[in-house]
């Protein structure tokens, strides 16, 4: 172009006056018109740019406190969303389709619930009222594992998932009972099961289901049973649940062999309830240790103030020196100073006022909140065996040195809420209560802390075999857009033991899969972003758009 202009110029010179002159507009006219098309090119250019603001991203949350547990980032930033993808986390506010601004607000990564009990509609509204956006079926678990949470399979809230439930197995196993969906009720399979469904019509559950709840395995149930969790697991169980508690008088020490030598053989952690005895016996918790150690197996004990009681100092030394040693040992607590059960768990089969050190007066009717007496004990356990009690056998200095351990997972263990007609142990609002008393008003631990006792620990104790872990629990570029964006200065559970069908305050804004749930504090109609989690699941599954953003500003 400079070549050419020059020759243009000389080659004027020996044109007369006029010619000259007109030839020289005729230069100008052509230049002026190269810089019109190069600007109209431009325009053009900026404007379909994925850069352009107003049209980089689906979702923008500007101006929030943005705290990532993995990184340590706790500033001012605004984070832009494609599809359910975080794309960019800037130092400048964005623009996007969709504006969130959480001025004066905290943006967390999603809070992952390893422990609850509820795969419905009201249970998964209630969790993301209280800022859950993964609920997991762990302790317990599920069989058959592919059909867990059909209920909510086609308007899932928040993201769902449940490991391999052993004792599913073994009941379908012994007594030809398959437990089936939450909201439905026990299905007889073959011979076995009509004759338990006839004696349990005859009798009552307890000696309908004597062969699951007190009968050892033989070795051809055994055999089964081993197939029938390997086949579980291949269907993307989240590992192996085991509520060994209630069964204690059934599962024998070969059946634990068993049960510890598939887990390790899978690389899968066993989500355990061990066996209890009187107030602070630890020898359920060594009994796994030794397991753990022999098979080299993963493991991951429920609820530990709830099992080791006023012995809790001992129990949480026994599982760092276990850590030490090499096993790979992980724990939780539920923020809460009372148990759950059914009236007619094992466990109160037993001598269970020794053990829990309570009294019938201790013990309330979850649908109601009555406090039993020996009389109504009796009469209940009769009537109502599947009707849950609630058990307040906790101090409330224990449960508050179980959350304050380095490294113990917040849970909720929330149990199943199927009706508001009928009570349930308050555990909705387990994550807000965390936050709002443990953090603003006790200030047992900081922010930053408690925020990656929710995310960061839950995702890492599952992401070594479930890989879609891997993208949550942490707010960064290229990880899942599964956000809880909360007001620190209000934040607070609401649920109460008389009252447990309450919202929590202070969750503003909850983002499932790139997708609001939760904006504004109101759940928003009509979306059902929530996926079910499984081992099977590839990385990048979960994501819908994968389009990456250049020129992200640095953190």
């Amino acid at each position: 172009m400079a070549i050419h202009a020059c020759r243009s110029k000389v080659d004027s010179l020996n044109l007369p006056l006029q010619e000259r002159v007109s030839h020289e507009e005729s230069h100008k006219n052509q230049l002026g018109m190269l810089k019109f098309s190069s600007t109209f090119f431009l325009f053009i250019t900026l404007l379909t740019s994925p850069l352009t603001l107003g049209q980089s991203y689906d979702l923008v949350i500007n101006h929030g406190r943005v705290i990532d547990p993995e990184s340590g980032l706790d500033a001012v930033r605004h984070i832009g969303i494609t599809g359910n993808e975080i794309i960019t986390i800037a130092r400048e506010p964005l623009e996007g389709r969709e504006l969130i601004d959480a001025t004066g607000l905290v943006v967390s990564p999603g809070f992952i619930d390893l422990h609850t009990h509820s795969p419905t509609l009201l249970g998964q509204y209630f969790q993301a009222f209280d800022g859950v956006t993964t609920a997991l079926e762990l302790e317990v678990g599920f069989h058959p594992v592919k059909d867990y949470g059909s209920s909510i399979r086609d308007t899932p809230l928040i993201n769902y998932g449940a490991s391999a439930g052993y004792v599913s197995m073994r009941m379908l196993e012994k007594n030809g009972i398959l437990i089936g969906d939450i909201m439905g009720s026990p299905s007889p399979v073959g011979w076995k099961g009509w004759r338990t469904a006839i004696t349990n019509l005859l009798t009552d559950s307890d000696t309908a289901m004597y062969a699951s709840l007190y009968e050892p395995t033989n070795p051809e149930e055994l055999r089964n049973l081993r197939n029938m969790l390997e086949a579980s697991l291949d269907d993307g169980g989240l590992g192996i649940g085991l509520p060994l508690d209630y069964f204690s008088a059934a599962i024998r020490e070969t059946e634990l062999q068993m049960i510890f030598s598939v887990a390790a053989q899978r690389h899968v952690p066993v989500f355990v309830h061990i066996r209890r005895g009187i107030d602070g016996d630890p020898a359920g918790l060594r009994e796994i240790i030794k397991l753990a150690k022999n098979h080299g197996t993963s493991v991951h004990i429920c609820h530990i103030s709830h099992n080791a009681m006023s012995n809790l100092d001992l129990f949480l030394s026994e599982i760092s020196e276990a850590q030490s040693a090499g096993v790979d040992i992980t724990t939780e607590v539920l923020p809460y100073n009372a148990g759950s059960a059914l009236i007619s768990s094992a466990v109160f089969g037993r001598d269970w006022q020794t053990i829990f050190d309570i009294t019938y007066e201790d013990v309330e009717w979850a649908a109601t909140g009555e406090r039993f007496n020996a009389q109504m004990w009796e009469d209940y356990s009769k009537a109502y065996p599947d009707g849950q009690v609630i058990h307040h056998y906790l101090k409330e200095e224990w449960t508050q040195r179980a959350v304050q351990e380095p490294d113990v997972i917040i849970v909720s263990d929330l149990m199943p809420m199927k009706t508001e007609e009928k009570n349930v142990a308050p555990h909705n609002g387990a994550f807000s209560k965390v936050l709002g008393r443990y953090v603003r008003q006790e200030k047992l631990l900081d922010l930053n802390t408690a925020i990656a006792k929710m995310t960061l620990l839950p995702a890492r104790r599952l992401e070594m075999y479930a890989p879609v872990f891997r993208r949550k629990g942490r707010l960064q570029q290229g990880m899942d857009a599964d956000i809880t964006i909360f007001d620190p200065a209000s934040i607070r559970s609401n649920a109460t033991y008389q009252n447990p069908y309450q919202e929590a305050t202070g969750i503003i804004h909850v983002i499932v899969n790139g997708t609001p749930v939760i904006h504004h504090s109101s759940q928003v109609k009509d979306k059902f972003p929530g996926k079910r989690l499984t081992t099977t699941m590839e990385v990048g599954q979960s994501i819908q758009h994968s389009s990456k953003v250049s020129g992200a500003a640095p953190m």
